[in-house]
């Protein structure tokens, strides 16, 4: 059985500690990612609840090659590392390669193994090294308890600063669907769990050559997450994610982060 208590940055997890992860799905300007700052530091304080913020530097798994990827990963960091100075939020971004650990624990609190990349051992492992805190989101083809051993790759370099993400499991085509029961059975495992509400409504490769979406399920998907006990939620908000240079379908608009906290709160009983 894993340890729970740790903390990513200021904020703690584990321990019956309720906290939220959300930010733009990529660093597109520097405006974009203080809006985004802006708006989860007015919500964290009125609700009282601890927020990480989320943005990636590069997005490495998309479906065509014609898709944006980065505005350039020491750009991007930068912008990050400016986040984290003025507001005083701890960082989390994703990798995908082993090159790019380095880089990115310089400047993150918490480092993301991708849903796809998940089962990489060599990642895994790299991003044990550095010691920070990792969360491991649990890939689309796997089942909740095979994830113990993408866990126990941390913790044998030394590091059980662990924490788990649920994002939907492939039903057929262009579609996800949620097991509540993951949550559950990931929780038993001994590590904090995370629902991400937002790519949990994706339909991957449903528009095209890009993902769609459902929006209008990101709130009652939440509150079931809520209402089964999970430590965290994951949600990619954007000031208008139509215009949004990823994920444009599955992003929450930033101005209903206010009520989807307080409706999940409602839940949590906070």
């Amino acid at each position: 059985m894993a340890k729970t208590g740790f903390s990513i940055g200021q904020v703690e997890i584990g321990n019956s500690k309720r906290f939220i992860i959300a930010g733009p799905c990529v660093v597109e300007t520097r405006d974009i990612a203080f809006a985004a700052a802006d708006e989860i530091v007015r919500v964290s304080k009125k609700f009282n609840i601890p927020f990480i913020y989320k943005s990636s530097f590069v997005k490495a798994n998309r479906q065509a090659g014609i898709s944006f990827a980065s505005i350039g990963i020491e750009t991007a960091l930068k912008i990050l590392a400016e986040v984290k100075a003025q507001y005083n939020l701890p960082i989390l971004t994703d990798i995908h390669n082993t090159d790019q650990v380095s880089a990115a624990a310089k400047v993150a609190d918490c480092l993301q193994i991708p849903a796809f990349l998940c089962r990489q051992t060599e990642l895994i492992k790299a991003a044990a090294k550095t010691g920070l805190p990792l969360n491991i989101k649990k890939g689309q083809f796997m089942a909740p308890e095979d994830m113990r051993d993408a866990a126990m790759k941390a913790i044998e370099e030394g590091n059980p600063k662990v924490m788990l993400t649920e994002r939907g499991t492939t039903f057929g085509y262009h579609d996800l669907v949620v097991d509540f029961r993951s949550i559950v059975i990931m929780k038993q495992l001994g590590y904090p769990v995370v629902f991400d509400c937002t790519h949990s409504i994706q339909k991957p490769g449903g528009a095209g050559n890009i993902s769609g979406g459902s929006p209008k399920f990101i709130i009652p998907l939440a509150r079931a997450a809520a209402a089964v006990g999970v430590d965290g939620l994951f949600i990619e908000t954007h000031p208008e994610p139509k215009d949004a240079l990823c994920d444009q379908n599955c992003q929450l608009k930033l101005s209903l982060l206010e009520e989807v906290v307080e409706q999940v709160l409602g839940v949590w009983g906070k």
